[in-house]
C-alpha cells in the first residue's frame, strides 16, 4: 500500500504519514454504502439536512485553532488566512441550513386538472430531486472552504446526496481532521453512516469517478485534470454531469480617468490582490490594462516599486512551484513581453516564488499572456486609446471575473467595456477587485469556458442546483406525493396554477431561528 504524505511547504520535506491511499476495493465499499444512504439521507428532509450542516459548522468551529494550525502547516497559507477560510467555511454550511428552510430550491411548481384549449390536463407536480451520491474533488489553494468541508460538500449534502470526497494531496492532514468533525457532528444529527466518506489517492479518484453510483462529480482545479476527469467520465457506459472550475485569466481594466485620480492607490490595490494567497486564487487578476501616458505611467511605477520590495511568497506544493517556474519562464521568453519588476530572491527553502511583474502592448498580446498561470504574476497590457483596449479584451479567453476601475463621473467607457466583458465573465466587478467572493444568495462563481463548464457554479445558494433533477408526478396519489407538493403545503414558495404563491412566515424560536 502506498503512503499518504503530508509535507511542510515551507521546508519542502515530509511531517507525516497520514493514512493510506484507498484502494478500488475501498472506494467500491464507500460508494456502495453512499448510495445505500441515500434513502436515509432524503428522509431526513429539509429539516434534518439542516440540523446535519449546523452541526457541522459547529464542530468546525468548536476545532477551530487545532484546523487552522494544521492548514497553516500543509499550505503555508498563514493562520489569519485561514482563519478566514474557516468562518467562511462554517457560513457557508449555516447558508445552506437557510436555503432548505426558505425551499425556493426546490421550485416546485402544481398544474391541478383542468380543460384547457388544448383539451383536458391531467394533474402535474415538479420539483427537483436528489440526483444521488456526488463525487467532490478538494482543490488545492482552499483546503477548507473548498476542500472537505467546502461549498460543493455543504451543497450536495443540502441537495439530499451523499457524499465521497477525494482529498487533495496538498493538505491531507487537514482533509482527515475536518472529515473526523465532519463525520461526528452527522452522526450527533442521526445522519446515516454513508452520507459523507473520504477517499486518497489519484487511483483512488479514477475508481471514484468510474463508480457506477456516483451521479455527479464536482471538481476544482486545473484544466489537465479536468479533462482527465472528463475523460474518465466518458468512458462510463453511462455519462454523468461534470461541473468543473477550471482556469481564469480575470482582467482588469484601469480606465484613464481612474489612472488620473488615484494612480498610487490602484497600483497598490492591483499588487495587493494578484499577489493575495501568493497569487493562488482562482479569481487572481493575471491581466491588467493599464493607459499610456503620464497617469497610466504612475499606476504601473507605483506596481513596480511595490512587487521590488516583496519578499518571496510560500506555494501550496512542489507541482505548484514548478509550474509557476515553467510558466514564468516562457513568459519572459516571449516576444513583445519585458519585465517590469521582481521581488527579492527567494532563500531556497521549501515551494517559494518570487513575485514577477511583466509588461505587453495591448495591440499586440502574445497569446501566451493569455493563458492562467498560477502565482504571483500579473502582465499589465498598455493600451493607447478605446478601440485598442477593446480590441484586446475581445482577444481574451473567457473568465471568472472581470473588473472595472473607474472614476465616478465615467458613464460611456465603462458602458463600452461592460459590453465587451459580458460575453466573457460571468461576474463583473466595479471599483473593487476580484479576489474574495462573498457567499451569498446573489452571487456567481462561474463563466463561459475555459472558467467553469456549468451555469450553475460552487459559490452561492444556486450551488445546490448542481445535484438536482426534476421530477413530475403526474395524477399521483395524495399519499405518494412529497410534502411540498400537497396542496395544503405551506411551508415553501409553489407556483400554482400557473401564479406563485409564498410561503407562509415560520414561527420563532426563543433564540430567533425559524422551526
Amino acid at each position: 500500500m502506498t503512503d499518504v504524505v503530508s509535507v511542510d511547504p515551507r521546508t519542502g520535506r515530509p511531517v507525516e504519514v497520514v493514512a493510506q491511499e484507498t484502494t478500488h476495493g475501498e472506494v467500491d465499499a464507500l460508494c456502495t454504502s453512499a448510495l445505500a444512504a441515500m434513502p436515509d439521507v432524503e428522509a431526513l428532509g429539509r429539516a434534518g439536512r439542516a440540523v446535519v450542516l449546523r452541526r457541522m459548522a459547529d464542530g468546525l468551529e468548536k476545532r477551530r485553532q487545532e484546523i487552522v494550525r494544521l492548514a497553516d502547516r500543509e499550505t503555508a497559507l498563514g493562520a489569519t488566512r485561514l482563519d478566514g477560510e474557516l468562518t467562511r467555511t462554517c457560513h457557508q454550511l449555516r447558508l445552506f441550513a437557510e436555503v432548505l428552510e426558505e425551499g425556493s430550491y426546490l421550485e416546485a411548481a402544481i398544474d391541478h386538472q383542468a380543460v384547457t384549449p388544448m383539451g383536458p390536463r391531467p394533474d402535474l407536480r415538479r420539483m427537483l430531486v436528489p440526483l444521488g451520491p456526488v463525487a467532490v474533488f478538494g482543490a488545492s489553494n482552499f483546503p477548507l472552504a473548498f476542500s472537505v468541508p467546502g461549498g460543493d460538500t455543504a451543497a450536495a449534502i443540502a441537495a439530499g446526496c451523499a457524499v465521497v470526497v477525494k482529498a487533495h494531496h496538498s493538505h491531507p492532514a487537514t482533509s482527515k481532521l475536518c472529515f473526523e468533525v465532519l463525520r461526528e457532528a452527522a452522526t450527533a444529527a442521526q445522519a446515516p453512516e454513508g452520507l459523507l466518506s473520504l477517499v486518497h489517492g489519484l487511483d483512488a479518484g479514477t475508481a471514484l469517478v468510474e463508480h457506477p453510483a456516483i451521479r455527479a462529480v464536482g471538481f476544482t482545479g486545473s484544466s489537465t485534470g479536468a479533462h482527465a476527469l472528463l475523460a474518465i467520465i466518458e468512458g462510463r457506459p453511462d455519462p454523468i454531469p461534470f461541473f468543473g472550475e477550471l482556469s481564469s485569466l480575470n482582467p482588469v481594466v484601469v480606465t484613464p480617468s481612474a489612472a488620473h485620480e488615484r494612480a498610487d492607490e490602484l497600483a497598490k490595490g492591483l499588487v495587493d490582490s494578484f499577489t493575495l494567497g501568493a497569487g493562488q486564487f482562482c479569481t487572481k487578476p493575471g491581466l491588467l490594462l493599464v493607459p499610456t501616458g503620464p497617469s497610466g505611467d504612475a499606476v504601473v511605477r507605483g506596481m513596480s516599486q511595490r512587487v521590488q520590495a516583496m519578499d518571496a511568497l510560500w506555494l501550496l506544493n512542489e507541482g505548484v512551484a514548478d509550474s509557476f517556474e515553467r510558466g514564468t519562464a516562457r513568459l519572459v521568453d516571449t516576444a513583445g513581453v519585458e519585465v517590469l519588476a521582481h521581488g527579492q530572491e527567494a532563500d531556497g527553502h521549501g515551494f517559494q516564488a518570487v513575485p514577477l511583474l511583466l509588461t505587453t502592448s495591448a495591440s499586440a498580446i502574445p497569446d501566451e499572456v493569455t493563458e492562467e498561470c498560477f502565482g504571483p504574476v500579473a502582465v499589465v497590457a498598455r493600451y493607447s486609446d478605446e478601440g485598442d483596449l477593446i480590441g484586446a479584451l475581445q482577444r481574451t479567453p473567457a473568465s471568472l471575473a472581470a473588473t472595472v476601475l473607474q472614476s465616478e463621473t465615467e458613464t460611456e467607457l465603462p458602458a463600452r467595456i461592460t459590453e465587451a466583458f459580458r460575453s466573457r465573465t460571468g461576474r463583473l466587478v466595479y471599483n473593487g477587485y476580484p479576489t474574495g467572493v462573498a457567499v451569498t444568495w446573489a452571487q456567481h462563481h462561474g463563466g463561459p469556458w475555459p472558467s467553469t463548464n456549468s451555469q450553475h457554479t460552487s459559490v452561492g445558494t444556486t450551488a445546490i442546483r448542481r445535484f438536482l433533477r426534476p421530477m413530475t408526478w403526474q395524477d399521483a396519489p395524495a399519499d405518494l406525493l412529497p410534502r411540498e407538493l400537497l396542496d395544503e403545503c405551506t411551508e415553501v414558495p409553489r407556483r400554482v396554477d400557473g401564479a406563485l404563491q409564498l410561503a407562509e412566515p415560520r414561527p420563532q424560536t426563543d433564540q430567533g431561528q425559524a422551526t
